[in-house]
Order: structure tokens, then sequence, then C-alpha cells
């Protein structure tokens, strides 16, 4: 079989079967949960004959092994499920939710991933060799204390500097360019951060190889080398941290969206979490977790593309 035929076939089992264990996981949940989520959802005031209305309406009164056989084939055909107190198609939800997540971190991806690659090859540059032990020391020290704090908290910090007390960018809500700044900076500086100290170490393994050095031997201006040697050959092992660190913002994108009041799937999920809407729960858990799964298909795919001997060699 060709090898690139059997990569694919392989990625593609693997998501199948992690996306099945998943669904079997968010079904089994619900039904583990303890006491009756639709009355969790309706409330303790809500007549009984309501309650008994909403679970036959779900289906919720049939045997264990129908509802998730009637689950697995509404998953088949689009059907993520329905809102336990409004009766609301999760579907439908998704399809008005989903683009502002995905813009909202594909921005901030674009933007950790560029900046982190700049920073850390200046980086590599100017500390190659243990030269400059003091801007190593800084950049170690800032990068890990950026690294560390929480999404939404600088998010919450950023609205009160740039959206209160100097009212530069609105305070939450998605309208014009401006009101992407905040969010798209809240969740990209964490990320710049981390993936900027890979870059820096990738870069330096890159320029300690000898084709860079046979570069320089032939007199080759520094920012050639940088830019058309060492950079494509330092973007390997920097994509696929980068490719997860995507999956990653996607889902940390959650709190974040609360923060700034962003008309997405997570200001949607912790809704669903507060009112006890477990339905939506579901459906929003199992799309984030295609979408985690999905992402990390497409990196072994771009991967496989850059380093065509990962295809080749790949044995399992």
């Amino acid at each position: 079989m060709n090898p690139w035929v059997s990569f694919l076939l392989r990625r593609t089992t693997r998501v199948v079967v992690a996306m099945l264990v998943i669904v079997t996981i968010a079904f089994g949940v619900l039904r583990l949960a303890g006491g009756d989520p639709v009355r969790a959802a309706l409330g303790p005031t809500a007549p009984a004959s309501v309650v008994d209305e909403r679970r036959a309406q779900l289906g919720l009164d049939d045997p264990v092994l129908e509802q998730y056989v009637n689950y697995l084939g509404d998953l088949l055909h689009g059907d993520l499920g329905t809102s336990l107190v409004t009766g609301r198609s999760v579907s439908d939800l998704v399809g008005n939710r989903l683009m502002p997540t995905l813009e909202l971190a594909g921005l901030a991806f674009v933007v950790a991933l560029v900046f982190a690659v700049l920073i850390g090859l200046c980086v590599a540059v100017f500390t190659q060799g243990h030269r400059r032990r003091g801007l190593e020391l800084a950049f170690t020290g800032v990068s890990g204390f950026l690294a560390a704090i929480p999404e939404y908290l600088l998010g919450v910090l950023l609205v009160i500097g740039f959206a209160i007390t100097v009212a530069v960018f609105p305070v939450a809500g998605q309208g014009g360019p401006d009101s992407y700044v905040l969010p798209v900076i809240a969740l990209a500086v964490s990320a710049t951060a981390g993936l900027s100290r890979i870059a820096r170490i990738e870069a330096l393994n890159t320029l300690r190889d000898d084709y860079v050095r046979t570069a320089r031997a032939k007199r080759i201006p520094p920012w050639r080398v940088y830019l058309r040697h060492a950079l494509p050959n330092m973007l390997t092992g920097t994509l696929t941290i980068g490719g997860t660190l995507l999956a990653t913002m996607i889902t940390s994108s959650v709190l974040v969206e609360q923060v700034f009041n962003w008309p997405g799937m997570g200001t949607a999920f912790v809704q669903a979490i507060v009112t006890k809407d477990y339905g939506i729960v579901q459906g929003l858990a199992l799309v984030y977790a295609a979408i985690v799964l999905v992402v990390n298909l497409l990196v072994d795919l771009v991967l496989a593309l850059l380093d065509r001997r990962t295809t080749l060699l790949e044995t399992g």
C-alpha cells in the first residue's frame, strides 16, 4: 500500500476511535451524573407534568441501550442533541456560535505563532555560543512568567487597563476590528511566551548545523542565512507544538469568551453549566473534542508533508 495512504488511514482511524470513546463517555456522564437532569435544568418549581413531558420528548424514558443507539444515529445525521431547558437544537446553536470561536482562536494562534518564531529566532541569534547571558536569563524569566498567567486573568487585567481605565478598546462583545484586540491578546500572550522558548531551542539547534556553517563560510548575508536557511528548518518542531497549542487555545477560549462576552461557543458553554442544561454541555463538549482531534490530524499531515521521512519510515 502507498505509504501516504497507509499514513492517512492510520491517523483517520485513530481519530474515529478516539471520537467514539469521547461520544460514549459524554453519553454516560449525563446518565451517571445522578438525579434528574431534566428536573435540574427546569428547576424545582417546574410542574411534574412538564418534566415528564420533556423527558418523553428527549427519549430519556427509553432503555439506556436504545438511547445510546439513537444518540449515535442522531450524531451521524448532524444532530448534536437538544437543550433540556428551551428545547432548542444544539446544532443550531453551534452553527451560530462556531465561527466567532474559530475566528478568535485562529487570530490568536497566528499572532502567537508569528511573534513566537520571530522572538525565538532573534533571541537565539543573539545568545548563540553562550553569548549575552543576561539576555538569555531575562528572556527565560519573562517568558516563563508570561506563560504562567491564566488567559482569563490576563483578560480581566486588559479590560481594566485598556477598556475601563484608558477606554481605548471596547469592554465586551464582537463588533469592529478593535473588538478583537483585547481577547486576541489575552489568548495569545501565554501561548507566545511558551512557544517562543521552543522556537529558540529549535533555532539554536538549527544554527549549529553544518549547512548553516557552510552558508556563513560562503559569506552569505546574515539575514539570508537566518531567514532562508535557519527559519524553514526550525519550523518542524515549532509547528508540532504550535498545532497542539492551537487545539489548546480553542478550548482555552471558553473563559476568555466569558470575560469579553464574546458570542462564541465558550459563552454558551458556561451559561449552560450555570443553568444545568446538560444537553448543551454534552453537545458543545463533543464539538470541542472533535475540533481538537481534527486539528491534531491536520498537524500530523502538515508535518508529514514537511518531512516526508515521517510517512515513509513510520510503522505504527
